[in-house]
């Protein structure tokens, strides 16, 4: 599996709406390397951007300083969020992407015109709008822009599109969104504008070739780093010959994405994308987090108040597969507490001390099994909160299961059976967790590890308890 994030403009530091998308692929990516799959993970930053230039032009800092600051924290996420990605890709400093761009517009050139455009630009979206205001909340006006451009043949790729997508050759998920891209496809597609006017691009971006005058289009450059960021052997092994090249994204660039970046491909003559997981927004008090927005739920800050276990669970427990997710600290807290603490944590210590008291820590074997966790489904349609709730199914069948059997009022051979079977249980749980948790199925699985149990230790704080609640 080559699986990517989108990469964001780093005209701000990152925030929580940019972890889920990373900790959704680091999921995918674990989940499919336990299974014993190849998986290259790649995520990157967007540098690119005219959001840039204007942020460091209000920042009263140089547009580079300022672009390497803030990529700096996205890369840096990879420790706070337990993140396993495999590379990182920005495309103002990588050594192959311009001149992949490059390459890419060559290709496409067949496809490619120049005419002279006027129309609604909205800086956040980066996108041309018919009419105001801008659709995905940005509240700045919309700029009138008018300037000769280049354009993409985007109208000549509406039959392909509509056969790729119907066909089931490019996948995308949910189905809601499936036929939401089909619709706007079918509407009819316009050509699209690829480039914008080096002096409105303060001369930040990268050339188009042979007309200097012109920067490409942000989104066109972006949408590039998917195949620029594989150089040499890389680029036939996971874009050519890969079986599942798979795209993560938020509601908001799905027609970048779904659209504009197959008709790209298709014009280049280059493979497709095979399957496309889109998540709706992350929400403080009802309105979308956004870096521009302010007060934006800052993922370190939450991984160094409350641990990661707590922050990812929360990502993963409480996001829907469909529909906006409204974050508070509250309901962070008490996720983790419920869940990791009450739930798992109780299970973990309650196991390993009945375990030295009735069996001076020795492990007996299994009585039984209990009840399988259906993960692999869940993950196969990309349902994160579907998945984490049946790898806790389990947990609390553990615990259902303690109470059920009370080994604690047993003769020796019950004890045996009854503690083999939830020590098995709690191993399991480690490794059906390892994907979501990674930091805490270790924990756990180093509590039931051996033929002898170390001592019981608490695996988790209660967060109210301790009162980082408030």
């Amino acid at each position: 599996m080559y699986l990517t994030t989108t990469i964001p403009y780093v005209n701000a530091r990152p925030h929580l709406g940019h972890a889920l998308e990373l900790v959704q692929a680091d999921v995918l990516a674990r989940h499919h390397r336990r299974r014993g799959e190849p998986v290259r993970f790649q995520t990157g930053t967007d540098d690119n951007s005219l959001k840039n230039v204007l942020a460091a032009e209000a920042a009263g800092v140089p547009v580079r300083e300022l672009v390497d600051r803030n990529a700096a924290a996205f890369e840096g996420l990879r420790g706070p969020l337990d993140l396993s990605f495999d590379s990182f890709i920005r495309t103002s400093v990588h050594p192959g992407h311009r001149a992949g761009v490059e390459r890419i517009w060559e290709a496409t050139r067949h496809d490619l015109y120049q005419r002279h455009y006027e129309g609604l630009y909205c800086v956040g979206c980066e996108q041309f709008y018919p009419e105001g205001p801008c659709p995905d909340g940005h509240e700045a006006p919309l700029q009138r822009v008018s300037e000769q451009n280049w354009f993409f043949r985007l109208s000549r790729y509406q039959d392909a599109l509509s056969e790729l997508i119907r066909g089931g050759r490019l996948r995308i998920e949910p189905v809601a969104r499936r036929n939401e891209v089909l619709a706007f496809v079918e509407a009819g597609l316009d050509d699209l504008s690829v480039s914008r006017s080096a002096a409105r691009a303060r001369g930040w971006g990268i050339p188009v070739p042979g007309d200097p005058d012109q920067v490409v289009y942000v989104w066109w450059d972006a949408l590039a780093n998917y195949v620029t960021a594989l150089e040499g052997d890389d680029y036939a092994r996971w874009w050519v010959s890969e079986r599942r090249r798979t795209h993560l994204m938020g509601k908001g660039v799905i027609r970048f994405h779904a659209v504009y970046w197959p008709a790209m491909l298709l014009s280049a003559g280059l493979p497709l994308p095979t399957e496309i997981f889109v998540h709706d927004y992350l929400t403080v008090d009802g309105r979308k987090i956004s870096k521009s927005a302010g007060g934006a739920a800052d993922p370190v800050a939450l991984v160094d108040a409350y641990g990661v276990d707590a922050v990812r669970w929360w990502l993963l427990r409480e996001v829907p597969r469909v529909g906006d997710a409204d974050f508070t600290e509250e309901r962070l807290v008490a996720r983790a507490d419920e869940d990791l603490a009450n739930g798992l944590g109780n299970l973990v210590n309650r196991v390993v001390t009945m375990v030295h008291r009735f069996l001076d820590g020795h492990v007996p074997p299994a009585g039984e099994e209990l009840a399988a966790v259906p993960v692999d489904e869940a993950l196969e349609a990309f349902d994160f909160r579907r998945a984490a709730t049946a790898v806790w199914a389990l947990v609390e069948e553990a615990n259902r299961y303690v109470e059920r059997t009370r080994p604690w009022g047993r003769p020796r051979a019950g004890q045996e059976a009854a503690l083999g079977t939830l020590v098995h249980a709690c191993r399991t749980l480690a490794v059906q967790l390892e994907p979501f948790l990674p930091t805490a199925a270790a924990r756990v699985a180093a509590a039931v590890a051996g033929e002898r149990l170390p001592p019981p230790e608490p695996l988790f704080r209660r967060l109210a308890v301790a009162g980082v609640a408030g």
